[in-house]
């Protein structure tokens, strides 16, 4: 375990450990994930079903056109590509900080529970207190991923947790919810249906009024994560350096969990439980990024939503005229991820 927690650290991005990166790389970085998001929303708002030419998208929002194709691009692409751009930034910042907290490469809100805690407080609301609107369960969303974000860690271990603990204790918490939300859903036929397309994850069929009642979480959540940016980078070398160098761990540690709480509890009231995004985007512009805590985090802020809506939209052109929700897409490409880090850390063979 000793050996595997060394290796953890130096995946997450420890200071002490892994060598920096120039500026130069650092700044393609920068200039790639811009590019990249753009693409990303051009894509977002011109592919579908029914394609629509980047003119009529143009006209359609700057103008103020008219027409069906301009009323696909005003009334349903325009939102869904927004809380894409939102929830993606959400849980690419939430992995970074629970990976950078944890010391541990396989953080992600959805490994370690946290989406599993906010689906069960919401599918609680609705079916057992008849919870109808989205201003209701969006605070038992973050009420629920605070519970499971405090389970799972005290699970794990909480300060002398290993990553192996705290990634079987999040699997543990994931499937006992798991169970409590299909029984809930077999019992309640009603809220079957309403949490029939939400459980899975998904952007389709996302008002704009749903993102402006969340965005206040998002924001505030967002903010924590980048003040505790330079904290998290110190406590990479220890507590006790921590200390010396005028950063309170336990404080660090009690904002990062609210941060994660908010940002996941926020982005899955949205658009349900979509794993993996946490945990792939962290990892991915590192090469980028280096040890740098608050870089990281801005890069995984950039570079995250470009994941989501990429995904989107591979959902809705793999099998028209149907979808594929983006959680399912997410699923596919972080299991490949997951299974490759826990082999290349030889995680099975402890």
């Amino acid at each position: 375990m000793t050996a595997l927690a060394a290796d953890s650290a130096a995946g997450t991005g420890s200071s002490a450990q892994t060598p920096g990166v120039g500026p130069a790389r650092a700044g393609a970085g920068l200039v790639l994930g811009v590019v990249l998001l753009v693409a990303s929303v051009v894509l977002s708002l011109c592919a579908g079903a029914e394609a629509v030419p980047p003119g009529t998208v143009w006209d359609a929002l700057v103008h103020g056109a008219h027409g069906e194709e301009a009323a696909i691009v005003q009334d349903m692409r325009l939102p869904r590509t927004l809380i894409g751009l939102a929830v993606g930034a959400a849980l690419g910042l939430a992995g970074a900080v629970m990976q950078s907290l944890t010391r541990n490469p396989l953080a992600d809100p959805g490994l370690l529970g946290v989406n599993a805690g906010a689906s069960a407080a919401v599918v609680t609301a609705i079916s057992l207190f008849g919870v109808e609107s989205f201003g209701g369960y969006l605070w038992f969303a973050v009420a629920g991923a605070g519970i499971a974000s405090v389970v799972v860690s005290a699970l794990g271990g909480s300060g002398a947790a290993t990553p192996v603990r705290l990634a079987l204790a999040g699997t543990a918490v994931s499937a006992a919810l798991s169970g409590y939300i299909n029984g809930l859903q077999l019992l309640d036929t009603h809220a079957l249906d309403r949490l029939r397309n939400w459980d899975v994850g998904s952007l389709a069929g996302r008002s704009g009024d749903l993102l402006a009642q969340a965005a206040p979480l998002l924001v505030v959540g967002a903010f924590l994560a980048f003040a505790l940016a330079r904290p998290l980078n110190v406590m990479a070398f220890g507590d006790d350096s921590a200390r010396a160098l005028g950063t309170s761990p336990g404080r660090t540690r009690v904002l990062s969990v609210v941060s994660v709480t908010l940002l996941c509890g926020g982005a899955t009231a949205v658009c349900g439980p979509i794993g993996f995004v946490g945990l792939m985007v962290p990892h991915a512009v590192r090469f980028f990024t280096g040890p740098h805590t608050p870089r990281l985090f801005a890069y995984c802020a950039l570079y995250a939503p470009v994941l989501l809506l990429v995904s989107d939209v591979v959902g809705r052109v793999v099998a028209p005229p149907s979808e594929i929700q983006v959680g399912i897409i997410t699923a596919l490409l972080g299991g490949l991820l997951f299974i490759h880090l826990v082999r290349r850390r030889k995680v099975a063979q402890l």
